[in-house]
């Protein structure tokens, strides 16, 4: 199973820091988050996804022992 950690806004909609995952592409595990946590719908257009360390798309394969980062725009200051 694939690891997906989220950070900042990504995980309060998500309600937890991390998650395992076992979809086989980047889209097929934004539809099963969207479709457990509604609130990560609204985010996916604005967050980076990265698969072990590597800017994913949808069409992305999920590894079975990826980390999949969920990184919404941060603020600096």
């Amino acid at each position: 199973m694939a690891l997906v950690r989220f950070f900042a806004a990504a995980a309060e909609a998500a309600g937890a820091p991390e998650r395992d995952s076992d979809a086989a592409t980047i889209g097929e595990l934004k539809a099963a988050l969207t479709a457990q946590h509604p609130r990560l719908g609204e985010l996916w257009g604005c967050c980076s996804v990265l698969v072990d360390g590597t800017r994913a798309d949808d069409g992305a394969a999920l590894p079975a022992a990826a980390t999949v980062d969920v990184l919404p725009p941060f603020a600096g200051g």
